[in-house]
C-alpha cells in the first residue's frame, strides 16, 4: 500500500505500523512537499506519521479515526464494501430534503438505529436526506461542525461501514444522501494539520477560529485537500451531493475561487460516473454569483440555503422582531412575497441588523434563473439551536400556522427542505451540545455559549449547559408523538403536500420570479396571502380568530385544505373563505 502524506517543511517523515514498526519515507519526486513510502498494510491496520522525530500523529487525509481524532489513522478498504443497491442518482430538481443530525435522530444516535427510521422518510414524500456534519469530533455527542479529520467518519455513529450501511439503505428505499461538510474551519481540539503544512492563515480570522489558507503559499495542497475530500465523500459513499457550511467564510482573493475550482471538480466526476451531483451552500452573502453558472462568471454551486426565505416566514407566523428579524417584520407578508417571487430580501437594501446596505438582486439576464437553486424551509438546525432555548416552531405557534408553514415551503418556488421531526410539529427542543473531553475547552465553550446570551438578557441558569448529557438527550426526537395528535395530523398534511408536490413535476422547474403573490393585512387584523406557482394556488390565513376572504382570479377546485376544513368555502362568487390559521391549495 502506497502510504502519502504532504509535509513541505519537514526535514524527515517517518511511517508508524503496529506492533513497532517504522519505515523512513522518501520525497516524492512528482509532487512537491510530499512523502511516501510503500508498506504492506490490510484493511483496519492502525498508522500515523512522525515529523522530524517529532509524535506519532494521524494523517490528514485519514479515511478512519477508530480511537478518536487524537488517535492512530486506519487503513479503509472502500472495494471491501458490497453495495446491496444499484443506484444512479438523484437530482436536485423536484427535491424534497430532510435535515437530519444522526446523534439525535434516534436515542441510540447511530447510522444503523437512524436505517430503522428510513421507512418513515420514504413514506413521508422526501427525495434526499440531508446528514448534518459525520467527519470525527471530539467526545462521543455534538453537532459536528468541530470535525477535525474531513476525509473520516465519527466512529460513534459508526464509521465509515456504518455510513455506507445507512446510504445503502436509504437507496434501497429510493432516498438519495446529501451531506454537510465544513471547510471553513476545523475543530481546536485535535487539530494536528498545523504540524504538516500551512493548512491556516492569520491573515484572516473566522467566528470559529484560524481561516483556512486557500489563497497564499501553499494553499494550491490545501484547496486539492478540501477537493479531494469532498469528492471522496461522493465517489465512495455514494453520496447524492453536498452541504457546504458558511461558504461566507471562505476567504479566498484568488482570480478562481475555491467554490468555482470544487464545483467543476464535483461536476466533473458526476459526468464520469453518470450521476447527477450537486453542491448547496449555506452563504450570509445574498450574492449571486454563488450559483451563477461558472460561464456566467458565477461559482457555479447548484443551489443555496435562503435564509431570507426563512426570516421572512418566521416572522409571520412568530411575531418576532429582535436581532436579524427587525427588517423583516416591519412588513413580514411584503417581506415574504418578495422571497417567495425574488429569494432575497435584502438584495442591496440596508440592513438594520449589519449596519449597511447588504446583498444584491438576482438577475436572470437573458437566461432566467431556476428557482429550485435557493432552498425553502421553515426551520433548519441553525434556526433552531442557535436560539437559546433550541426552542422549534412548533413552540411558538399553533398548529394551524405549522400547516401554512409547511403549505408554503413544500409547494412553493423554491427546493423544499424540512428539519428532522418538523414534520409532525415535534415539541422536543433542539439545543447546542457539545461533549469536548478537554475540561477546558469544555468551560470555555459553556462560558461563551451563557456570555452570548447574556447579552440579550437570558439568565446563565436559563442557558441549558452544552457539556450536561442531559441537554443532548432532551434534544433527541420522541418517536411515539408522530401518532398522537395533533402530530398526527400535521403528519398526514405534510405527506399530502409532498405528494402533490411531486404529482405536479412542472413546480420543479418553476423559474425565479414566474410566481405570483398577492396579500392583505387589514386593520381588522385579518392577514392572508395567496400564492401562484404553475398550476397551483396556496391560500393561507395567518389570522388567529377572523375568517379570510380570498378573491381568486378564476374558478379553482379545492385539493387539500388544513387546518379548519370544514370552515373552508370556495362561493360561486370565487371567493375563498378560510377560517383561521388555516390553509387551502387549489388548482
Amino acid at each position: 500500500m502506497l502510504f502519502e502524506v504532504w509535509a513541505p517543511a519537514a526535514e524527515t517523515v517517518t511511517l508508524h505500523l503496529p506492533p513497532g514498526r517504522t519505515r523512513p519515507m522518501g520525497r516524492s519526486s512528482a509532487r512537491r512537499g510530499w512523502w511516501q513510502a510503500e508498506e504492506p498494510a490490510a484493511d483496519g491496520a492502525r498508522y500515523g506519521f512522525s515529523l522530524d522525530g517529532g509524535p506519532v500523529l494521524p494523517d490528514p487525509r485519514s479515511r478512519r479515526q477508530p480511537d478518536g481524532p487524537e488517535g492512530p489513522s486506519a487503513v479503509v478498504d472502500h472495494d471491501a464494501f458490497r453495495w446491496r443497491h444499484p443506484w444512479r442518482g438523484l437530482p436536485l430538481p423536484g427535491a424534497v430534503l430532510y435535515e437530519l443530525h444522526v446523534g439525535t435522530f434516534t436515542p441510540e444516535g447511530t447510522f444503523d438505529a437512524a436505517v430503522a427510521r428510513l421507512p418513515h422518510l420514504a413514506a413521508l414524500g422526501v427525495t434526499h436526506v440531508e446528514l448534518m456534519p459525520v467527519c470525527p469530533f471530539p467526545g462521543t455527542h455534538g453537532w459536528g461542525y468541530d470535525g477535525v479529520a474531513l476525509w473520516a467518519v465519527h466512529e460513534p455513529y459508526g464509521g465509515p461501514e456504518g455510513l455506507k450501511r445507512f446510504v445503502d439503505a436509504a437507496h434501497g428505499h429510493g432516498l438519495g444522501v446529501v451531506l454537510d461538510v465544513v471547510h471553513n474551519h476545523l475543530g481546536p481540539s485535535g487539530n494536528h494539520l498545523p504540524a504538516f503544512g500551512p493548512y491556516f492563515t492569520d491573515r484572516y480570522r473566522t467566528p470559529w477560529g484560524a481561516a483556512v489558507n486557500l489563497d497564499g503559499p501553499g494553499s494550491d495542497d490545501v484547496r486539492a485537500h478540501l477537493i479531494g475530500s469532498a469528492l471522496a465523500f461522493l465517489r465512495d459513499y455514494q453520496l447524492d451531493g453536498l452541504r457546504l457550511d458558511a461558504v461566507h467564510a471562505l476567504a479566498d482573493s484568488r482570480a478562481e475561487h475555491f467554490l468555482a475550482e470544487l464545483s467543476a471538480a464535483v461536476d466533473a466526476l458526476a459526468a464520469h460516473t453518470g450521476r447527477p451531483l450537486f453542491l448547496v451552500a449555506e452563504s450570509d452573502l445574498n450574492d449571486p454569483r454563488t450559483t451563477a453558472p461558472r460561464t456566467a462568471h458565477g461559482h457555479g454551486v447548484h443551489a443555496q440555503w435562503n435564509d431570507d426565505f426563512h426570516h421572512a416566514l418566521h416572522t409571520a407566523l412568530a411575531g418576532e422582531s429582535h436581532g436579524y428579524y427587525e427588517d423583516f417584520a416591519r412588513e413580514p407578508l411584503d417581506a415574504l412575497a418578495k422571497t417567495l417571487t425574488g429569494a432575497f430580501f435584502h438584495d442591496g437594501t440596508y440592513s438594520t441588523f449589519r449596519g449597511r446596505r447588504h446583498g444584491r438582486p438576482v438577475h436572470p439576464g437573458t437566461t432566467a434563473t431556476p428557482a429550485h437553486r435557493f432552498l425553502a424551509y421553515a426551520q433548519t438546525h441553525d434556526q433552531v439551536g442557535n436560539r437559546a432555548r433550541g426552542e422549534r416552531l412548533a413552540a411558538l405557534a399553533p398548529p394551524g400556522l405549522l400547516a401554512c408553514a409547511a403549505a408554503l415551503v413544500l409547494l412553493g418556488p423554491g427546493t423544499p427542505m424540512l428539519f428532522m421531526g418538523e414534520e409532525w410539529g415535534a415539541r422536543t427542543p433542539w439545543q447546542y451540545f457539545t461533549d469536548h473531553p478537554d475540561p477546558e475547552l469544555a468551560e470555555a465553550v459553556r462560558r461563551g455559549r451563557r456570555r452570548e446570551f447574556a447579552a440579550h438578557g437570558w439568565a446563565a441558569e436559563e442557558v441549558p449547559d452544552p457539556q450536561d448529557p442531559a441537554t443532548r438527550a432532551r434534544s433527541c426526537l420522541d418517536w411515539d408523538e408522530p401518532a398522537e395528535p395533533p402530530h398526527d395530523r400535521l403528519l398526514a398534511w405534510h405527506r399530502s403536500l409532498a405528494t402533490l408536490r411531486h404529482a405536479h413535476p412542472v413546480l420543479a422547474h418553476t423559474q425565479l420570479g414566474a410566481a405570483g403573490v398577492e396579500h392583505r393585512e387589514r386593520p381588522d387584523g385579518t392577514r392572508w396571502l395567496l400564492l401562484r406557482n404553475g398550476p397551483l394556488y396556496v391560500a393561507v390565513n395567518l389570522s388567529p380568530g377572523r375568517t379570510a376572504e380570498i378573491p381568486l382570479p378564476s374558478p379553482h377546485a379545492v385539493l387539500l385544505t388544513a387546518w379548519q376544513p370544514q370552515g373552508t368555502r370556495l362561493g360561486g362568487d370565487g371567493v375563498l373563505r378560510l377560517p383561521p390559521e388555516s390553509a387551502a391549495v387549489l388548482r
